[in-house]
């Protein structure tokens, strides 16, 4: 068939690769999002995806909207035959989705109908499921919603970080849009549409989301903070400036600390949850690196009863 690719992340560029590999389709075209700033000087910087396509000579289309005529023109020239889509990051009109016979196929990040929305990996991860997964589904108008072609399971290990789990889904579901293609392309599947129980909404993850809350138990911190990294990255307040948490790791011996409440010792920070302790393995200081939370422990001097948590950010 011939494609026209549609992603904008890093996340999304196993899937392209795969795609330009086969030996059945043909890339014809990327769609992403326009460049964007980025780094301290914010020059506009390419996406990674519009970086890779162009290393490969594959044509690339960042419109601002996907609904802009300029836009619609130029892929109906191309006349593609179908659209798979990978975090692309902007919904899809009419217009655009009537486009190709066979229309768009996203590869989502979850097992459908679970965790439909922008941050489905983060939100497992919060939630504490133990498999997830990946699928490739029609798009329709809806959220997520469309009938689904395939997908395939994840184990979720206990130290997964939403950034571990999203680079191993990333590479499994590009193998699983690849297929997909190659099933459409023959005949051979047949997207079956999703079932109306089990659906949950993961919208994106905020940065007062990402706050951790001390009273909630120690599982719960541990999965928020998991979850939130890299991104947006979970955080709390002490003295006043916010100090984002890298990592944790919860000690469940320890249960005589108030929530909040910081004890030091030679080389481990913990910290008390409404149920036992965790020990902050790596925190980062608001403008500095992350480090080890015994180095940033010894440079603060934290007094006995100090805490996290208590204050607003000034």
């Amino acid at each position: 068939m011939k494609l026209v690719f549609a992603g904008t992340p890093e996340v999304a560029v196993p899937a392209l690769d795969a795609l330009i590999a086969s030996d059945r389709h043909e890339v014809a075209a990327v769609v992403t999002r326009p460049d964007a700033p980025a780094g301290r000087g914010r020059r506009l910087v390419a996406s990674p995806v519009a970086q890779r396509a162009e290393e490969a000579g594959i044509e690339v289309l960042k419109p601002v909207k996907p609904r802009d005529g300029d836009f619609l023109e130029r892929l109906r020239a191309i006349g593609p035959d179908c659209c798979p889509v990978v975090a692309y990051g902007a919904l899809l009109p009419r217009a655009a989705l009537d486009i190709p016979a066979r229309g768009w196929v996203n590869l989502h990040f979850s097992l459908l109908p679970a965790w439909r929305g922008a941050a489905p990996v983060q939100h497992a991860l919060i939630a504490g499921d133990e498999m997830t997964g990946a699928a490739t589904f029609l798009i329709e108008e809806g959220l997520d919603s469309g009938p689904v072609y395939g997908v395939i399971t994840e184990r979720v290990r206990p130290t997964d970080t939403s950034g571990d789990l999203l680079t191993r889904l990333a590479f499994a579901g590009a193998g699983l849009l690849s297929a997909t293609m190659d099933g459409i392309e023959d005949g051979t599947l047949e997207a079956v549409p999703q079932p109306a129980d089990g659906v949950s909404l993961a919208p994106k993850i905020t940065v007062e989301d990402a706050r951790v809350d001390w009273k909630a138990p120690a599982l719960r911190v541990d999965r928020l903070v998991r979850g939130c990294t890299p991104a947006p990255g979970a955080w709390t307040v002490f003295r006043g400036e916010r100090l984002k948490l890298v990592s944790v790791q919860p000690v469940p011996d320890r249960t005589e600390l108030a929530p909040g409440e910081l004890a030091v010792g030679k080389n481990s920070v913990h910290a008390g949850t409404g149920s036992h302790a965790v020990e902050l393995l790596w925190v980062q200081p608001q403008g500095k690196k992350p480090m080890r939370a015994a180095d940033w422990a010894r440079g603060v001097r934290i007094a006995p009863g100090e805490r996290v948590g208590d204050a607003d950010v000034r």
